[in-house]
């Protein structure tokens, strides 16, 4: 693995505003005492893959000090040794926080830790709380699987099976789809802008990948954009830092 390199909140390579202890305005979750205190920082193992792109976007927007250790999964990184003590089952991202000696991999389980974390992002009342869970469920177990395997035949192996291409494109494109219903009348996928929704875009900005006309999906389209102009999510999106930007659709006119 590469040197650790630090990354701050909001982008900045300097240490954040938040690592001096001060809680998010919004953060009073359950591993936290209510008043100030210094916390400590999150090393969170990661790669620019839309996975790992999750928890810095997460990060961002809780305003949790983090540092960054990349883990280059083109060099086979993510199968080192001491990397298998921290994620057993060799995949990114992964986190360990210092502040309460938790490691943790999978990012669902890793997003929904740092909103009790943080107290941030995740609805509080039951019938929504459970709403979330379950698109949140339907991120992990439908929208990234198919999709990575949609990247896998039409993005770096066409023409090796025709087949696999046609199923995992006509199951990317039903999946957008069922977003796109799920947004026609709500501006995220559980009302408010939540973890739910930074577990999907992620999964959205590869559109181009997929080969999938995003301007299909007119909701869709817009709530990627709106989610795409938040500045905790550029800088999210570039985690490791290659200077890289966030696809969009060319839009007419």
């Amino acid at each position: 693995m590469q040197p650790r390199q630090t990354i701050s909140t909001h982008g900045s390579k300097t240490p954040s505003r938040h690592a001096s202890g001060a809680l998010p305005a919004a953060g009073d979750g359950h591993f936290m005492d209510k008043s100030e205190r210094v916390l400590k920082m999150i090393d969170l193992y990661t790669w620019k893959t839309p996975n790992g792109r999750k928890l810095s976007i997460a990060l961002e927007e809780m305003g949790l000090p983090y540092r960054v250790v990349p883990v280059n999964i083109s060099k086979g990184e993510q199968f080192a040794a001491d990397y298998l003590r921290i994620s057993p089952n060799n995949k990114i991202p992964a986190i360990v926080d210092q502040d309460s000696q938790m490691s943790l991999m999978e990012s669902g389980a890793i997003l929904l830790y740092l909103s009790q974390k943080s107290g941030m992002l995740m609805p509080r009342d039951q019938p929504r709380y459970w709403q979330a869970m379950e698109w949140l469920m339907w991120q992990m177990a439908s929208l990234g699987p198919m999709l990575g395997q949609l990247h896998q035949f039409v993005k770096f192996n066409p023409g090796k099976s025709s087949f696999a291409e046609e199923r995992y494109l006509k199951e990317g494109m039903r999946l957008y789809g069922v977003l796109d219903r799920r947004l026609q009348d709500r501006p995220y996928i559980v009302d408010d802008y939540s973890i739910v929704d930074i577990a999907c875009w992620p999964w959205i900005s590869r559109f181009e990948w997929q080969t999938i006309d995003i301007r299909q999906y007119p909701n869709v389209c817009r709530w990627y954009l709106d989610i795409a102009g938040r500045p905790a999510v550029k800088a999210g999106y570039d985690v490791p830092a290659f200077g890289e930007t966030i696809p969009l659709p060319a839009m007419a006119g």
